[in-house]
């Protein structure tokens, strides 16, 4: 442990005993974000990102030590294990390394080498090794049998073995790997008749660049070409060089420095080794590690991307109406109130076939008057753009006494995936699928972390290449960037729904399912002490997830905080040092001043846990999303044949990928501002510049209709001075 210890806290820049005491804690059943929280003394302050790395990293080096167990024994077993060879397998700090060592010790089928040991060759194979002066073809005639009938079938015999022993040689293994690392490229060829099929895939229908150096969304582009029988892969060394050099390289492991006939012959071997053996495995390796590397720099744009949307400003607890738009089938519309408690529903026929105009709008009105509408949610799927200019015709025709409602533009990727989903099902049993979108809509302009948890991740379209992923690695990954928000949030205890509830640190889906049954039996809990009267949730649970929750206008004050109850104590003796009542202090920036911090730390609490209770007895349970604000689409400006070059916009981030990040700017086709054109300034990382759901102002740079494909750019110069933006 203490070695698993220091690699990990070498990696996220702590010391061995933070790195420590975090890991005693996640084995004891501790959560990321408890302990990122609630643990700041115990792991030096630790911060979610840090602790992250260390559950993964802690994993892969505990899979590490249990491979290495294994493999010693294995070795031991067979009579085999010297001192060297044990400290060969202690020091492999990768499971490559770990393989490579054991790879002439691994229990294998019968090879050729083997077949040509049991026929005597071995001898003819060291003599040849050890007298170089010697011609091999004469040495080989003393082998021929009647199991080797020639002498060529003796030198292939000795070829074999030694080929065998190149390629389970670690030291080459490993010098092979690193040239290739460093100098591969990576080659992808259209397969012949293939062009018409695959030609969203033309960019890599003759396409060379090196392995080192390929970006994930290329690398994944190519693969799934592969895959689809589009391209050829291949990863070799530069043929005009680097193919002499890797021969080269396995040669000098056979010590082949002269021109005396063992040396030719054994140089032949080595070419013969590469071509046939070590390129083709060096090949599947770095395709592998390539497939890796990518899916790794996916799933983290894909994570981060997640996090930003779920991290997007809430439009607050206000009464809104949920469009789901459709020309044919109709307008879905759900009126959900402030609560989120869905109120009515209606389903409008605007457009083509029906076109009962006066109809839909007399239903909008009706609906806005008698539940008080202050928002209105329209989702960016078909029709969205033509519902818009519909409802906001409609809203012309109110009073001008009543205030019109605000309306908005809502992303709906995964409403449908929600609306046909079991929970759906459950929550509105009664209700036809097409109106719980509509429903969907409404509550994800609201608060859109409470509504988009119960979309699976995956769903939400906020990936790149999601479907060519690791799936398991990716689910683990969202699920851990939905728990992070969400704890970061915070959650009213009394209004959540269980599958927001099962995000928190230490529930789940039985607890939360247990604490929306005792809440509706029992009504709204009134302190957060009440949780231990749920169902199978006992003080371990509590622990983890009490600080977590809020409850507004309870008995308690300090349980609308995110003041754990272990620390009430800690906050009461603040309080009282101020002389005043603890709602007359709650949310008062100054009413602390003066106070020293310090004074107030003891044996359980040390000073970061006492300076986070100063933070929220002055912002108790502040949400830390921004403030509300909304992107507005240009009028006449609804389809990509609206766009002309020089058009200046206004549009919402949708994704960030490497390559740059996708704006809607309300054509019904995302437009690319690539990364180039993201500043006046170089960019490395396009999260630098923007993140998903950010309102931003861009230029049209090209329209392609045939192709659907829109250029934008926020440089100042729109774009004008773009010199050639490379491939996506």
């Amino acid at each position: 442990m203490d070695r698993i210890a220091r690699t990990i806290a070498a990696e996220i820049n702590a010391r061995p005993d933070q790195v420590g005491a975090a890991v005693k804690l996640l084995d004891e059943g501790a959560t990321v974000p408890f302990v990122a929280r609630y643990r700041k003394e115990a792991t030096g302050g630790l911060d979610d990102s840090q602790l992250r790395t260390l559950s993964e990293r802690l994993d892969y080096l505990r899979e590490l030590d249990a491979r290495r167990d294994t493999i010693l024994n294995s070795i031991r077993d067979q009579g085999k294990l010297t001192d060297d060879l044990a400290k060969s397998i202690a020091g492999a700090e990768t499971k490559a390394q770990l393989e490579d060592i054991y790879l002439p010790y691994k229990p294998k089928r019968r090879t050729k080498a083997m077949i040509a040991r049991e026929n005597g060759l071995e001898p003819l194979a060291e003599a040849i090794l050890a007298d170089r002066s010697a011609d091999p073809e004469a040495l080989a005639g003393g082998y021929v049998s009647d199991t080797v009938p020639t002498t060529k079938d003796a030198l292939n015999g000795a070829r074999d073995i030694i080929t065998e022993r190149l390629t389970e040689n670690a030291a080459l293994l490993g010098e092979l790997r690193g040239f290739m690392q460093r100098e591969a490229l990576l080659t992808a060829k259209v397969i012949d008749g293939k062009q018409t099929e695959g030609a969203k895939f033309s960019d890599y229908f003759d396409h060379s660049e090196r392995w080192a150096d390929t970006p994930s969304h290329r690398a994944l582009a190519m693969l799934r070409a592969s895959k689809e029988g589009i391209v050829t892969l291949d990863i070799a060394p530069d043929p005009e060089t680097g193919t002499a050099r890797a021969e080269a390289m396995v040669a000098a492991h056979l010590g082949t420095r002269t021109n005396s006939p063992g040396d030719l012959w054994l140089r032949k071997v080595a070419g013969w080794t590469w071509r046939v053996k070590l390129s083709l495995s060096m090949m599947v390796e770095l395709m592998a590690d390539l497939r890796s590397r990518a899916q790794d720099e996916a799933i983290q744009v894909f994570a981060r991307n997640l996090k930003d949307l779920l991290f997007s400003a809430p439009a607050g607890a206000k009464a809104t109406l949920g469009l789901d738009p459709g020309i044919r089938t109709g307008v879905k519309a759900a009126v959900v109130d402030p609560t989120g408690k869905l109120v009515a529903t209606d389903t409008l026929y605007p457009f083509q076939p029906k076109n009962d105009l006066r109809g839909a709008q007399a239903a909008i009105l009706k609906l806005i008057s008698t539940h008080d509408i202050d928002l209105i949610a329209i989702g960016n799927g078909t029709a969205s753009r033509e519902t818009e200019s519909f409802v906001a015709d409609t809203l012309k025709l109110l009073p001008s006494a009543v205030k019109a409602p605000t309306k908005v533009i809502v992303s709906e990727a995964g409403a449908s995936v929600y609306s046909a989903s079991e929970l759906a099902a459950r929550e509105f049993p009664d209700l036809d699928v097409s109106l719980r979108g509509a429903v969907s809509i409404a509550r994800r302009l609201q608060d859109p972390l409470a509504e988009l948890v119960k979309i699976e991740p995956k769903s939400i379209g906020v990936g790149q290449y999601q479907h060519d992923v690791d799936q398991h690695r990716l689910s683990q990954s969202l699920d851990s960037v939905i728990e992070d928000v969400v704890n970061a949030v915070g959650v009213d205890l009394n209004t959540a729904s269980a599958p927001l509830l099962s995000r928190v640190s230490g529930l789940g889906p039985g607890l939360a399912d247990a604490i929306v049954a005792h809440r509706d039996v029992n009504g709204a809990f009134d302190r957060r002490e009440d949780l231990l009267n749920v169902a199978r949730l006992g003080p371990r649970a509590f622990e983890q997830c009490a600080g977590f929750l809020r409850i507004r206008d309870g008995s308690e004050p300090l349980d609308a905080s995110s003041v754990h109850p272990e620390a009430y104590g800690v906050a009461r003796r603040i309080v009282a040092a101020c002389g005043r009542d603890i709602r007359q202090i709650m949310g008062q920036k100054d009413a602390l001043k003066g106070l020293q911090a310090r004074r107030f730390v003891d044996d359980a609490f040390g000073l970061p846990t006492v300076m986070d209770i100063f933070t929220e007895l002055e912002k108790p349970g502040r949400d830390p999303r921004p403030s509300f604000k909304t992107a507005s689409f240009a009028e006449g400006v609804n389809e990509i044949t609206d766009l002309k070059p020089g058009m200046r916009l206004e549009g919402t981030v949708t994704n960030v990928a490497a390559f740059g990040a996708f704006v809607d700017i309300g054509v019904h086709q995302d437009g690319l501002v690539h990364i180039s054109q993201l500043a006046d300034r170089f960019v490395k990382d396009p999260h630098e510049v923007v993140k998903t759901g950010q309102i931003v102002k861009v230029a049209v740079v090209e329209v392609d209709v045939k192709r659907k494909r829109i250029g934008l750019s926020m440089r100042k110069d729109g774009g004008a001075g773009q010199t050639g933006r490379g491939r996506r």
